[in-house]
């Protein structure tokens, strides 16, 4: 069940914006990054400190609609030399939190295995909500699960702060 995360088609260029936007249109294409447009960003990445960082598209590139069906795939990640962060970008009033978890999770379990994910230092997975924009408490049974199975933290919030 080997994936491969770096397909460069995928991936686009590199930025190293302090502020810039996650976005997916949910018009059957990809999710892609905006860095001029706030009003359709999903989730906002804050990277104060100019890290350059690669956002690669999963959801409908990485991994296609009719490739692993009954699995759940995040729309992308974001990548540098020390930091992974899975992103599920949702847009939904109700009932969004367990599909866009079981996202994440679906997708960490097909990295690791065909990664080391300890490679990098900084790990962590973003269930974000355009209309749920603040941090909403994860359960602290669910962050412990999370992290102890996989090494990942995990965050339900639409702000994104590469650390």
């Amino acid at each position: 069940m080997s994936v491969n995360f770096f397909i460069a088609a995928c991936q686009e260029q590199p930025l190293n914006n302090s502020l810039f936007g996650l976005c997916n249109d949910k018009n059957g294409q990809k999710a892609y990054t905006n860095t001029n447009n706030s009003a359709r960003w999903i989730a906002t990445v804050k990277n104060d400190g100019g890290k350059q960082l690669i956002f690669t598209a999963i959801d409908k590139c990485i991994i296609k609609d009719y490739e692993h069906q009954g699995r759940g795939r995040c729309d992308g990640m974001l990548t540098s030399d020390e930091h992974i962060y899975f992103v599920e970008l949702k847009n939904q009033d109700k009932s969004w939190r367990t599909d866009a978890i079981e996202q994440l999770e679906s997708t960490i379990k097909f990295f690791i295995s065909s990664y080391n994910i300890n490679v990098y230092r900084h790990k962590k997975a973003f269930a974000c909500n355009k209309q749920h924009k603040h941090f909403q408490e994860i359960d602290n049974e669910l962050n412990l699960h999370f992290f102890r199975k996989y090494g990942v933290r995990i965050d339900v919030q639409a702000e994104i702060i590469i650390v």
